[in-house]
């Protein structure tokens, strides 16, 4: 499967500021699969060490961390001679070796002319105790978005149209209601690789959802192995909730809603460890928009997305027979999956930190990111509405602002348009967010 995020690999191995990479993701993203690809397309050579599979690689890391000693013995091991520049040396499931992650220091200050690439489930998690800072180079890889399920059923042509667009000008109906229709699949098979993978083996909606609950049973064995003993009822409990938080009309996560007594101090450190795995966004209440926005966050008042919009739908145990029923899909729990749809673009688009904004009950912008310069509101429909009140209600209340909203965009199942300062995103193209925004504001 093509991923847009060989692109920052080859950026990587490009980089005069390169250090060893540690690639951070949520287990089952694709992680060992893009790096042994991008050993094979882009060295001449390369070495994998798996320390799940094997454990007893760990002894090369046990005497002492000193780079030389370790390439000499990964030589014989392997009966090759590592190259820098030229031979790509592949960690993988690093967590289970911390002698090698530290080494990973020492190969910074004093043989960073070998190229090394980390990566392991949780790495988020783990990097967070201690790990030297300043000495790898940190990527990210989620799941497939939307573009790139398209490019995985052969629909490249349509990608590329949506990324020449440079307005946002109704496209033709037949094109519209196509990307629609592979949007209903998207929704249900999500961008998990395994899942993407068996959707195009079998087209089988039902085989998906056997391979998303292994994925997810997957996860839950992590979360026994992995976490801090006495935060794993806790974490289980949280990712339980999710589903049911977002099937609210509001979808503001509750503690008390896991536990009558519960609080927010009782389950902050099991929310960070879910945050932090990389399986769950969460996107904080502001009240006032201006920069930077994270200064005017409400950090106890938030919402939390799931890392893909298949494993949600079935964690909601969704029968994939609803992609049948017209557009109901994008109804269902309120439009739970809509949001966290966008919410996991957004999230893909390089917006780590996600806000949103409401004024007492009275109008919510489901979405406020910002660039260096501007803020931009986004309001999400799951249908075909045309209505637009929380963004009038916030264009009225912050126009005279300093940081008074240009343009004012809304995603829903609508063409593209353009109407005074109003973008309307089809739900397909939010990838494209905030584009066109910026395109009119200049």
């Amino acid at each position: 499967m093509e991923r847009e995020f060989y692109k920052k690999l080859l950026q990587w191995k490009g980089s005069n500021l390169r250090k060893p990479l540690v690639l951070r993701g949520a287990r089952q993203v694709g992680k060992t699969y893009i790096l042994t690809e991008f050993a094979k397309r882009e060295y001449e050579d390369y070495v994998y060490i798996n320390f799940d599979e094997n454990p007893h690689f760990a002894s090369f890391f046990n005497e002492d961390l000193d780079p030389d000693r370790i390439i000499k013995e990964l030589n014989i091991f392997f009966k090759k001679k590592i190259r820098p520049g030229s031979t790509l040396i592949v960690l993988d499931e690093i967590q289970e070796c911390p002698q090698a992650l530290a080494s990973l220091k020492y190969f910074c200050e004093k043989k960073n002319e070998y190229h090394l690439a980390a990566a392991g489930s949780l790495l988020g998690v783990k990097l967070t105790k201690g790990f030297p800072v300043g000495k790898v180079n940190f990527l990210d890889l989620a799941p497939l978005n939307f573009f790139e399920f398209l490019t995985a059923v052969g629909e490249r042509e349509l990608v590329v149209m949506l990324e020449e667009m440079n307005h946002p000008k109704p496209i033709s109906e037949i094109f519209h209601n196509k990307l629609v229709s592979f949007l209903k699949y998207y929704f249900i098979v999500g961008g998990m690789p395994e899942a993407v993978a068996t959707y195009l083996k079998t087209e089988d909606l039902e085989q998906v959802r056997v391979v998303q609950k292994e994925i997810l049973d997957a996860y839950m064995l992590d979360f026994a192995k992995h976490a801090p003993k006495d935060e794993v009822m806790k974490i289980m409990a949280i990712w339980d909730s999710v589903p049911s938080h977002l099937a609210k009309e509001n979808k503001k996560f509750v503690f008390s809603a896991i536990r009558k007594s519960a609080r927010a101090r009782e389950f902050e450190t099991s929310l960070q460890w879910l945050k932090s795995a990389g399986l769950i966004i969460k996107s904080n209440h502001i009240s006032t928009p201006k920069l930077p926005l994270d200064a005017y966050a409400d950090k106890q008042a938030f919402k939390v997305f799931l890392l893909d919009v298949g494993l949600l739908g079935t964690m909601s145990k969704l029968d994939p027979r609803i992609i049948l029923e017209g557009d109901q899909l994008f109804q269902e729990f309120k439009g739970a999956l809509v949001e966290n749809f966008v919410a996991i673009e957004l999230h893909d688009k390089h917006f780590d930190e996600l806000y949103y904004w409401t004024s007492e009950g009275i109008a919510e912008v489901d979405f406020v990111i910002s660039t260096e310069r501007h803020i931009f509101p986004l309001e999400v429909k799951a249908g075909f509405s045309k209505k637009k009140k929380s963004l009038t209600v916030y264009d009225e209340k912050f126009s005279k602002e300093e940081n008074a909203p240009i343009v004012l965009s809304r995603a829903s199942l609508r063409n593209f348009a353009l109407d005074g300062k109003l973008v309307n995103y089809p739900l397909y193209a939010i990838g494209l967010f905030p584009r066109f925004r910026l395109k009119v504001a200049e």
